[in-house]
């Protein structure tokens, strides 16, 4: 029989009474290829974007068959792929320390699969027979003590999200978060102001107070150390009574007592009267300004009252002509507060006249059963600002023009107050 060669190492198997005066020969050349599987190191030269086959012949010293397989220094620019014999079942160390772009080379056996370089490293595999499987830290088993790992990790070399709060130190005192309150080593501190931003903390992340949300007239109100509003109660604030603005107005509206209210009290100016029309001889009456007076009443909340504020009278219209008498103005109107009280709008003016008669101003309205009346223009503008209910100016003369048309009055108005106790 003939020698035949082993399945992994291709080493030459002899047979008895075969190859007489080379035995020690080839027994020498079989010590070498086990030398070469296992201390051999071969250095070999990729081709990039190609494909370098290694290879392992029978008997004989070849590539494929050292421990260490060194690829040279290259550029891997394109996919390349080195490949091992099929059948065979070996360890590998392939060192690819010398290559850039390590990723774009691929090991494995001829016809089966094998792994993707991810680093210009160094690589431990085994061959199976029919793959190369790469032996890699995520792979092995076992644990690597604190102690025994030397060097820097890059932060390159930590996943994202990979680090756990499990594996973070655990802090020593309560109350307290990992950062640091200036540039520098972080630690266990307190949050201080400085670390929160202005205007960052909203209304949503403050401690609710024992205050119900509303609004509280004449407010007694509680406040702690932190400024915090701890209580309030309505009708207490200022000391003692007194009375509050709850409108002012020239135009109509309704008073609604609010909580605790025991009074209300009012302004009430009437619409002055409209002046009377002129002639050719004579200028039309003045309209008579709007009564003003002060009303207050008690009440017992609720209560709900409406208000309608007189307008002014118009003027009367001028009349050509000689001796004819020109038109009056219209009267005010009244203001009324129901239930409180009314200031009477201002009388009209009268026409201008005809030769030799006078023209007669319309008298002021009046405020009955007010608190205190006035037809005084200063009063009214004392309270109001200004000269509401005013009458109306009549008329001029104009001799060739037929006289002129009165003036409207000015409108009324009212303001009102209310007591909270």
């Amino acid at each position: 029989m003939t020698s035949s060669y082993s399945t992994d190492l291709k080493l030459e198997l002899m047979v008895t009474g075969e190859n007489a005066g080379t035995w020690g020969d080839k027994t020498n050349t079989n010590l070498n290829v086990i030398q070469q599987a296992i201390a051999g190191f071969e250095q070999v030269t990729l081709s990039s974007g190609g494909t370098l086959a290694l290879v392992m012949s029978d008997g004989a010293l070849s590539n494929a068959r050292n421990m260490v397989i060194k690829f040279a220094s290259a550029t891997i620019a394109a996919s390349t792929v080195c490949t091992i014999p099929d059948s065979i079942e070996k360890f590998y160390i392939f060192d690819a320390t010398g290559l850039t772009n390590p990723t774009n080379l691929t090991i494995k056996t001829a016809s089966g699969t094998g792994f993707t370089l991810d680093q210009a490293k160094i690589y431990a595999a085994y061959s199976d027979g029919t793959n190369l499987n790469e032996i890699s830290l995520d792979t092995l088993g076992g644990t690597v003590a604190a102690a025994n790992i030397s060097g820097t990790i890059a932060t390159s070399q930590i996943a994202d999200d990979a680090v756990t709060y499990a594996k973070m130190q655990d802090t020593s005192t309560n109350n307290r978060v990992l950062g640091a309150a200036t540039a520098g080593t972080i630690s266990e501190v307190q949050i201080a102001t400085d670390m929160i931003a202005d205007d960052a903390v909203t209304a949503d992340k403050l401690a609710n107070t024992s205050v119900t949300p509303g609004t509280y007239e004449s407010a007694e109100i509680t406040v702690d150390a932190q400024g915090r509003l701890t209580a309030a109660s309505a009708g207490g604030g200022g000391g003692g009574n007194g009375f509050v603005l709850i409108n002012a107005s020239n135009g109509g509206g309704n008073y609604s007592s609010r909580t605790g209210a025991t009074a209300v009290a009012a302004l009430l100016t009437g619409g002055g009267g409209g002046g009377g029309g002129g002639t050719q001889q004579r200028s039309g009456g003045s309209g008579g300004s709007g009564g003003f007076g002060f009303f207050s009443k008690d009440i017992t909340h609720p209560v709900s009252y409406p208000w309608s504020v007189g307008g002014g009278g118009s003027g009367g219209n001028q009349q050509g002509g000689n001796p004819g008498g020109s038109n009056s103005g219209n009267a005010g109107g009244a203001t009324t507060f129901t239930n409180v009280g009314t200031a009477n709008g201002g009388n009209a003016g009268s026409g201008g006249p005809a030769w030799n008669s006078n023209t007669s101003p319309g008298s002021p309205g009046s405020a009955p059963g007010s608190n205190f009346s006035s037809n005084s223009s200063t009063w009214k503008k004392l309270y109001t600002g200004q000269e509401f209910g005013s009458g109306g100016s009549g008329g001029p003369a104009l001799q060739n023009q037929g006289g002129g048309s009165g003036g409207s009055g000015g409108s009324g108005a009212i303001i009102v107050w209310e007591n909270k106790p």
